[in-house]
């Protein structure tokens, strides 16, 4: 005579078979705990992340609907493609070499502080800034620079 063994008493029996297996294959798992721990801590990482970004993007749209944007750029901005309207003076000197820039401080500009200044020369202006780049610096992006822009002011 069999007498049946309850259900919940053959799932422990199952339960602990399978962790006897899980115990036999754990020195094998171990040499990549580290891995999958880093791996683990990463992708976690990375979504917490994700949803933080998803968060601001949220509240940038919910704030742009309270607050509109001013209509225009504040008067203190300068961006690269507004119109220049400062006038720059130029350095009477007597050397026709140091004569030919007619820009102040000529030699120390960026490339888009030149940029912004270029606007407001001349064709002679700016063949006179070419020609003494040639001759003291030889700063390529500089020659490369205000070649375009005679060019453009010859209408090539």
């Amino acid at each position: 005579m069999t007498t049946a063994i309850p259900t919940p008493l053959r799932a422990a029996a199952g339960l602990a078979a399978a962790t006897i297996d899980e115990a036999r294959r754990l020195p094998g798992r171990l040499v990549g705990l580290p891995v999958m721990a880093v791996s683990t801590a990463l992708q976690t990482s990375l979504k917490v992340q994700q949803h933080y970004a998803d968060l601001v993007v949220r509240g940038d749209e919910l704030l742009a609907q309270l607050r509109p944007e001013p209509a225009e750029a504040p008067s203190w901005a300068r961006f690269d493609d507004d119109e220049y309207t400062e006038t720059y003076e130029t350095e009477p000197v007597d050397d026709p070499l140091t004569a030919a820039p007619p820009v102040v401080d000529y030699p120390d500009l960026t490339v888009p502080q030149l940029r912004a200044r270029l606007r407001t020369l001349s064709e002679p202006e700016v063949a006179g800034l070419l020609d003494y780049e040639r001759a003291t610096l030889a700063r390529p992006p500089y020659l490369t620079m205000l070649s375009n822009r005679l060019e453009t002011l010859r209408g090539n």
